[in-house]
């Protein structure tokens, strides 16, 4: 059997393949070994979704469960509002948009769409300033890029992976480690 690829993975894997392996090998820790404030605020901010507090709205769905076998991903997503047709993805603070954060909601639309839910508009959200910023749906070029993306990461291999020197990675728990 197939093992699913998490879509809240891909932004990771976007900035860097080896933290994202290296993510998966604390994940067993209690994570305020290896979490720093974004990351327990990211949770915080999650935690209405998690529990279904952010609506009682019956046409609103938050934090469901969703896959596709197309694609071989799972995940959650934030925000459906089945009168509108709208998928949000909900960050803490947006700055810039990064294309991990696009593969992110791509991965959910794709996912939503398999299971028979209509998407006509896809959002990310910022919650610091409350600022929403549109998404293009896909065109079946952005999907083969997405295909294709999933299966970089599907196809990661730990031992080939050279010369590692990133930021993201220096500046964690991570940087640590003797490469």
């Amino acid at each position: 059997m197939e093992s699913y690829i998490q879509i809240s993975k891909m932004n990771d894997f976007c900035f860097c393949p080896l933290s994202l392996y290296l993510h998966s090998v604390y994940e067993s820790f209690d994570t305020s070994l290896y979490h720093d404030t974004p990351q327990v605020v990211g949770r915080i901010n999650h935690a209405t979704i998690e529990e279904g507090r952010y609506s009682t709205s019956k046409h609103i769905l938050q934090g469901i469960s969703v896959y596709s076998e197309q694609f071989g991903i799972m995940g959650k997503i934030d925000i459906y509002d089945a009168k509108k047709k709208e998928l949000i993805e909900r960050k803490t603070r947006i700055k810039t948009i990064w294309p991990g954060y696009i593969y992110q909601i791509y991965g959910q639309y794709f996912c939503m769409r398999e299971m028979g839910y209509e998407v006509e508009k896809l959002f990310l959200h910022s919650l610091a300033d409350n600022k929403r910023y549109p998404v293009m749906l896909p065109a079946e070029r952005e999907e083969k890029r997405f295909g294709f993306f999933v299966e970089q990461m599907r196809a990661f291999d730990i031992r080939r992976y050279k010369n590692h020197r990133c930021r993201k990675c220096a500046n964690s728990i991570y940087g640590l480690l003797t490469w």
